[in-house]
């Protein structure tokens, strides 16, 4: 590694970390495309559906924090190239899964893969570049991930009408190859924590206490579960986070160190994270069903809605953060939330009117606007509030805290959702109130069809109600992590 100057080594290592994280960005988004065509061809119920983005997000979420601390401890590097070999092989079992609860198998494992490579993203840049450079180099990460995040919806969509919708995980296999050698020939390692132990108990009643939580959550949308039994589940992940809590403060070498949060810029960004991602899981994870089944779009097209939304944060997360790096980011942060929190509240009518160009595109462009003055400050607090040594541990927890946000987003705004159509069917038409009543989010009633006088009408108008309530909570979350934004960091 010695043949490369400091300069090309932290472009490699920009370049590595955005490939890299780019797979595990892209993913999110390609699976909500795929949601309609998924749930046709596995023959899954809504709950299924969700279990298969949150069976995802529940690994990548608990044991985020166990890769950053791994991270610390066995080698930034050696992780992050385990994480993405994990992360392409669990890619490709998920191409080949034939059943939802397959899938959903495969997902989880694939959300470790994510775990071990995410934070270790991050990382890699904090611990080659200065503080005083780290503001612009994560612009960059930020940007070039977003552009390329931003092609995997559109892609996906495109594979999705032409072919089977599997090639949607296969396509991570080269990238992840390509992803891994820039890896092993060009980054060198970093140092590691003598003698540091891992936190294995932590890491498994994390994933119980998340676990619990989401089937409960997801359990009470779920018509056929019974409900004592959600809500049993839900209190008992609650009481599962309280020993992890209990855990975390006794053990020698927490994953999620409590003292961390002792630092005010650092606690706050956080619940800002977990508020404003709780709002971004929710809207965009039901917003392309909502347009593919109320609207007719088709795969390709829902999937486009999101390339304005990434390009605009692209851009303007590289400016985000050199303006973090100059003026402070309190301002930054207090400002793009709000505006986020206002592109959710004209979603809902985006939605009704479903033109393209005149009313999705330029309101998911205004989100891009919201997400891109923030993501770079945001995550130049996070990594400047700790000690150089513990970046790879901060990076884990602030990043599980943004997947945290969004399984509890998608487990338990199903509910919300699921709601919404029911009311929105009954109130465009009275005596069909009871055939909808047994309909779901996304799943037409039985009997429910072009044959049926108006029921597609009133479908789309269930469906346009189920997201318009969604994207009111949304809304208010985004405009309250705006405080927290406020008191996260001196101007």
């Amino acid at each position: 590694m010695s043949e490369f100057s400091p300069g090309k080594t932290q472009t490699f290592v920009v370049w590595t970390a955005i490939l890299a994280s780019s797979m595990v960005f892209a993913d999110g988004a390609i699976v909500t495309v795929a949601i309609p065509q998924v749930r046709e061809s596995l023959q899954a119920s809504l709950s299924e559906m969700q279990w298969i983005t949150n069976a995802y997000a529940l690994t990548l979420s608990a044991f985020l924090l166990l890769g950053g601390a791994a991270g610390d401890a066995y080698g930034l590097r050696r992780v992050f190239m385990v994480g993405i070999a994990c992360f392409g092989l669990t890619s490709l079992w998920c191409g080949l899964s034939g059943s939802a609860g397959m899938l959903i198998a495969a997902r989880t494992f694939q959300g470790i893969g994510g775990a071990l490579l995410v934070p270790g993203s991050l990382a890699l840049i904090s611990a080659h570049f200065p503080k005083e450079a780290r503001g612009r180099a994560i612009g960059t990460w930020a940007a070039a991930s977003a552009i390329a995040a931003a092609l995997g919806p559109i892609l996906g969509g495109w594979l999705i009408d032409i072919g089977p919708w599997q090639a949607i995980f296969w396509i991570n296999g080269p990238i992840a190859a390509l992803a891994l050698w820039l890896c092993w020939t060009r980054v060198p390692e970093s140092p590691v924590a003598s003698q540091a132990a891992m936190d294995w108990l932590g890491a498994v009643l994390a994933v119980a206490a998340l676990g619990l939580v989401a089937y409960g959550l997801t359990a009470l949308g779920d018509r056929g579960s019974y409900r004592i039994v959600a809500i049993l589940s839900t209190l008992a992940g609650l009481a599962v986070l309280g020993l992890f809590l209990r855990h975390e403060k006794r053990c020698a070498a927490p994953m999620m160190p409590l003292d961390l949060f002792r630092v005010p810029a650092f606690a706050n960004v956080n619940v800002l994270t977990l508020l404003l991602y709780f709002a971004l899981g929710g809207a965009l994870f039901f917003l392309p069903t909502a347009l593919i089944e109320a609207h007719g779009y088709s795969a390709a097209r829902a999937g486009s809605v999101f390339l304005p939304f990434t390009l605009v944060m692209a851009v303007l997360s590289r400016l985000g953060g050199v303006l973090a790096d100059r003026f402070g980011t309190r301002l930054l942060l207090t400002v793009g939330p709000l505006v986020t929190g206002l592109s959710f509240a004209l979603l809902a009518p985006a939605v009704l009117h479903g033109g393209y160009w005149a009313a999705v595109v330029p309101v998911m462009a205004v989100l891009g606007l919201g997400m891109g003055i923030t993501v770079a400050p945001l995550s130049t607090t996070v990594m400047n509030a700790v000690p150089d040594e513990r970046i790879g541990v901060a990076s884990g927890v602030n990043n599980a805290v943004s997947r945290v946000a969004g399984l509890i987003a998608v487990a338990g705004l199903g509910i919300v959702a699921t709601l919404g159509f029911r009311r929105a069917a009954a109130w465009a038409k009275p005596e069909m109130a009871d055939l909808f009543a047994q309909a779901s989010f996304g799943a037409r009633p039985p009997m429910a069809g072009p044959s049926m006088d108006g029921s597609a009408d009133i479908y789309a108008a269930a469906m346009i109600g189920g997201f318009g309530l969604v994207t009111l909570i949304c809304a208010a979350a985004a405009v309250a992590s705006a405080w927290f934004g406020y008191r996260s960091a001196q101007a």
